[in-house]
């Protein structure tokens, strides 16, 4: 690949924004974490299909074949909105390693279902503190077709986290609060 000048002082001025973005966080700038989310939440949904084992497991792997579909699709559409915002949403694996906040757990494959079941529930509400301090900035900075899409995935994310929990014999927010330790 050649590298031109102006290639290189686009791509520094690229880093030079997203420094100053992620010490005043921007909409672009949580959407960054939440896109990086995404592509490592895939990852995770496939380890969950591919290792399911026990009970259910047959009607288990449909919903996490849906959750991958929907949640590739949601990666897509977001890096288009992000796009149309004139924003530069990550789009290499070091950036979505960067900006992620979704942990990886190469053991979880040898877990029970009811641990995986837990640990994608715990996924949701990760991402959710993303997506929710994403809504509040794109308010904020006037985003209103940023602000939809988030508040649409926001109530995508409760609606599946209440199905897993329910797998779990849980209500929708039982064991899952989380402490954001950036709330501020």
């Amino acid at each position: 690949m050649k590298l031109t000048a102006e290639i290189e002082a686009k791509y520094q001025a690229e880093l030079k924004q997203a420094d100053i973005d992620h010490h005043k966080p921007t909409a672009g700038a949580m959407c960054g974490h939440i896109v990086a989310n995404l592509w490592y939440f895939d990852v995770k949904l496939h380890q969950a299909l591919w290792y399911l084992k026990g009970s259910g497991t047959i009607e288990l792997q449909h919903f996490y074949q849906e959750l991958i579909a929907e949640n590739r699709q949601q990666l897509d559409e977001l890096g288009a909105i992000l796009l149309d915002e004139n924003e530069l949403p990550p789009a290499t694996v070091a950036e979505y390693t960067q900006y992620t906040k979704i942990s990886e757990e190469p053991r979880l494959k040898y877990q029970s279902v009811t641990a995986i079941l837990d640990e994608t529930a715990h996924d949701f509400t990760t991402a959710d503190m993303f997506i929710d301090r994403a809504i509040i900035l794109a308010q904020r900075e006037q985003r209103p077709v940023l602000a939809n899409y988030l508040t649409q995935l926001r109530g995508y994310n409760n609606r599946k986290t209440r199905l897993l929990q329910a797998q779990l014999g849980k209500t929708a927010w039982e064991d899952l609060v989380e402490v954001d330790d950036d709330e501020d």
